[in-house]
């Protein structure tokens, strides 16, 4: 009997220092914050490769050229074409990847029309202006309907449907709009020189105006509904403190709900660059991808005769995407939020 309580102590001891329970006590001293991140490891790790396999294997497929019939490695040689513009004679019509720069006498310039046919001079004004405006009326939108009135839900309720409306049908609602036979708008916006009058959906200028309203009109409630919920996570006492202290409404404003909303607006832009910087189905049913020649129209249009070239472009996109990304979260890091 002595023999065996003697055997069995050590074994009991044994136990108590073995792996699972020296990770068990591990957990108990993370903080709140560590065990948040360790629970969300198996998402990050199953996210992570979804997410980085495409991306290698389209880095990959970039590096070769002829990638169908008879792939040959042509190493970085899609990217250097890219950028230095040999790579545009394989773009549809006249499109560029980068905007054609004119060198004058004092200075150098771009040409509106070079810089309406580049893809990447595209994106990136659509994508700033869309999102520019998208962010103003969203936030008006919100402050409106974080307030008490009559009929609210009602009011909260109407603004999703043109999210909810398909882009392929929000794009042929515009299409028609501006239409030369079914139009009712060209000769209005024609007579203010906002459009071109006569073939205007084959303007690129008009034609990118439209579809950045398009946009704007869709995806503002996105951005509404996403700084209201950032607003409604604000405590109200802080604004009775403010009235009982004097604080004006606009104070109120500076002090109180920007800084607090600040962080919601920020993933509100995020999620918005990132979906503008990928625009496609719009532009396509509008007006067409040599029309608005954007990132993600590119890689459609070139993906069938050049994948190589395609995939380069895709690349640099996702690239351009990352850069976003990462300057967002570092401003809301370096804000402490």
């Amino acid at each position: 009997m002595g023999t065996e309580d003697r055997t069995a102590g050590p074994a009991r001891q044994t136990n108590r220092s073995g792996p699972v329970v020296a990770f068990t006590r591990w957990m108990e001293n993370l903080g709140e914050t560590g065990f948040a991140y360790l629970l969300l490891t198996p998402v990050f790790l199953l996210l992570g490769t979804i997410a980085l396999y495409p991306l290698l294997r389209t880095f990959e497929l970039s590096l070769y050229q002829n990638v169908l019939s008879d792939p040959e490695f042509v190493g970085l040689e899609n990217y250097v074409q890219l950028f230095t513009g040999a790579a545009d004679a394989r773009m549809p019509g006249t499109t560029t990847f980068l905007p054609e720069i004119a060198v004058s006498s004092s200075f150098p310039f771009v040409h509106v029309s070079g810089l309406l046919r580049s893809a990447l001079a595209v994106t990136i004004i659509f994508t700033v202006v869309s999102v520019l405006f998208e962010t103003i009326i969203g936030f008006g939108q919100a402050l409106v309907l974080d307030r008490e009135f009559r009929g609210r839900r009602w009011v909260r309720a109407a603004i999703i449907i043109p999210w909810a409306i398909p882009i392929v049908i929000q794009g042929m609602i515009f299409y028609l709009m501006f239409h030369p036979d079914t139009g009712f708008l060209t000769e209005y916006l024609a007579s203010w020189g906002l459009v071109a009058p006569t073939n205007t959906l084959n303007d690129p200028a008009s034609s990118l105006l439209i579809v950045t309203v398009a946009d704007i009109w869709k995806t503002t409630a996105f951005m509404a509904l996403l700084i209201l919920a950032g607003l409604q996570s604000i405590d109200r006492s802080l604004y009775d403190v403010a009235e009982v202290a004097g604080a004006s409404k606009w104070q109120q404003f500076k002090l109180i709900t920007f800084p607090l909303v600040l962080p919601a607006l920020g993933i509100a832009v995020l999620f918005r660059t990132i979906d503008a910087m990928r625009i496609y189905g719009l532009v396509d049913s509008v007006s067409g991808c040599t029309t608005v020649p954007s990132l993600s129209c590119m890689v459609v249009e070139t993906f069938n005769t050049n994948r190589g070239l395609a995939s380069a472009i895709a690349f640099v996109t996702a690239g351009i995407i990352a850069i976003a990304v990462l300057g967002v979260i570092y401003q809301q890091y370096k804000e402490g939020f």
